[in-house]
């Protein structure tokens, strides 16, 4: 029985580096070269990188990956590739895959279902393709894919299969990571794979892209659903194997591809690529099987990559982190040393005259642990002149929330500063739980270009450090930052309690609200106090304008704020 030598580049792009995404599918054929490799894919739009947004409106940026792509096709001699990229015809611009053969163009693919919900807006961009060709290469039959396209069971691959008579889909994608993403991919493409009786080779991207981390984790499935490779989790990897495409692939009829839903409308065509040379190779060695992630480990690896891609992508060095001896601050520095090292974070800590004993030690413990510079910035001096500057404006009126908040903006200043001085990023520690209600200070603790917690709840917070902990011989972070109540300290005994519901209650409800797009009377049968959910919910939706001026954060939740979740600010509808 003939083997099919197949390989899939898990590749990290960054979008708009078309000459570096250029010089990895490069990379990439020389690999397949070596390895005498039938048919290599590479993921969705490896050209341009994923997503390039209005980028896609200029037509010199769709003018040059076209350019590129011309200068990449020749160098494929030798084997079958499928490479991403952005097509053009007249107006019309398609998310496409080049089929090339022996380093010849030989067919084009334009992805047909465009996604328009959540993170993507491709309905913006593209226009959707309506062929879906079969390609036959000795006794080979195999269809492409782009990412949504294999969603659908009735999509292009149900006509390949059914019409065509593919026995393999070649699946390129772009897919966004959240937590326990992976599963819902795998049953999809389990449930596909054994419907349509085919091989399918899901290549996923990898890499962070703003708010956005892609995780890889590609698959390749037999006709039964079995996993006969997987690739790994949030690294670049090359996947190579050897499928048999003899008699047993020709001529099988699929069974149970239809869900009784009309198929997606698509012109099947048949095209036939030159064979390629029979070849003598040794039998590849056994590939170690890369298990499925843990559940919390894989949120903080994804926290992990997102930011150091988001660092190394846009050219920055170094960053600073406002260490205030709490659990969130405690946690951003520790991702940060663990995606960049210890000699490209500094830690700083900014006491005020409410800063406890307690948080001067954790925070010294945190850094000497860390193995990062640690400034020590007293604020009282600069609160005094604050004050005093403000003491005929607001003299006779009591203290409040305001005299807290000015705390935070001088500490916000202050990072500020020694960014704009030393060109260092600086990271914002808050969280979602946070952000969700508004307690966070607009130029003070919000200050900062990256929020490495954005999308994360407080409770999350809690086990992502514990998490981490249990890796290391020592405990990175104190175990008093664990145990103690938290608080802001910008004032005398304060807790968060004070202001926000326990965190074990504030995030079930947001929860239920924010990424369920639940109401009151749906949140109170879980179990909740009505007024508790009704005090929530009138936090959140008042509290917009804050989150629409927040920094970029890494999206590990299936709805985060900002792309995910777009409300108006000036909006009187309440639940």
């Amino acid at each position: 029985m003939r083997q099919l030598r197949l390989a899939m580049a898990q590749m990290n792009c960054t979008v708009g580096d078309l000459e570096g995404n250029a010089r990895k599918i490069v990379r990439g054929f020389r690999q397949a070269q070596r390895e005498r490799v039938d048919l290599v894919i590479f993921p969705e739009l490896a050209v341009t990188g994923y997503p390039p947004e209005d980028l896609l409106l200029r037509p010199a940026f769709v003018r040059d990956n076209l350019a590129v792509l011309e200068e990449i096709v020749p160098h494929s001699r030798g084997l079958t590739a499928v490479i991403g990229f952005v097509d053009r015809r007249g107006k019309q611009v398609f998310n496409a895959a080049a089929v090339c053969c022996n380093g010849v163009l030989a067919d084009v693919y334009h992805k047909v279902l465009l996604p328009n919900y959540g993170v993507f807006d491709e309905q913006r961009y593209f226009t959707p393709g309506r062929r879906c060709s079969v390609y036959r290469q000795g006794p080979l039959r195999f269809g492409v894919n782009i990412c949504e396209d294999i969603w659908d069971a009735e999509g292009p691959a149900h006509s390949q299969v059914a019409r065509g008579g593919a026995r393999l889909v070649a699946v390129l994608n772009a897919s966004p990571f959240h937590a326990g993403k992976w599963r819902e991919r795998e049953e999809m493409l389990v449930e596909r794979a054994r419907a349509h009786r085919i091989f399918l080779a899901y290549n996923n991207l990898v890499g962070g892209q703003d708010e956005l981390v892609f995780d890889g984790h590609s698959l390749v499935l037999s006709p039964e659903g079995e996993v006969l490779a997987r690739g790994r989790q949030f690294e670049e990897d090359w996947i190579v194997l050897d499928l048999p495409i003899g008699n047993d692939l020709r001529g099988r009829s699929p069974k149970g591809i239809s869900s009784g839903k009309r198929p997606v409308r698509c012109a099947v065509s048949e095209i036939t690529l030159p064979a390629l040379p029979a070849r003598r190779r040794q039998k590849l060695p056994r590939r170690r099987v890369i298990r499925p992630p843990d559940p919390i480990g894989e949120i903080y690896q994804a926290l992990c990559l997102g930011t150091a891609d988001y660092i190394r992508k846009n050219g920055f060095r170094h960053v600073v982190v406002g260490l205030s001896g709490g659990v969130d601050s405690a946690l951003t520095a520790t991702i940060a040393v663990d995606a960049l090292g210890k000699d490209r974070v500094t830690g700083v800590f900014m006491p005020s005259p409410y800063t406890s004993r307690e948080s001067r030690e954790d925070t010294e413990a945190l850094d000497a642990r860390l193995g990062i510079p640690l400034l020590v910035l007293p604020i009282q001096n600069v609160m005094a002149d604050y004050f005093k500057t403000l003491g005929d404006v607001f003299r006779d009126l009591p203290q409040d929330v305001t005299e807290e908040n000015l705390q935070a903006r001088i500490r916000g200043n202050l990072l500020m500063a020694i960014s704009n001085k030393f060109k260092w990023l600086v990271l914002t520690t808050g969280n979602k739980s946070e952000m969700s209600v508004g307690y966070a200070t607009l130029y003070g603790d919000m200050a900062g270009g990256f929020a490495v917690l954005k999308d994360v709840h407080k409770t999350l917070v809690y086990a992502l450090v514990n998490y981490r902990n249990k890796r290391g011989r020592v405990p990175v972070v104190p175990e008093r930052i664990l145990t103690k109540d938290p608080t802001a300290e910008l004032r005398p005994g304060q807790k968060d309690t004070d202001s926000l519901p326990p965190y074990d209650v504030l995030d079930p409800i947001l929860k239920a609200y924010v990424e369920e797009d639940m109401s009151p009377e749906e949140i109170v049968p879980r179990g909740f106090d009505p007024s508790s959910v009704r005090r929530v919910i009138g936090m959140v939706d008042q509290n917009e304008y804050k989150r629409r001026q927040a920094p970029p954060g890494i999206k590990i939740t299936p709805k985060a704020f900002g792309r995910d979740r777009r409300m108006p600010i000036t909006n009187r509808y309440r639940t």
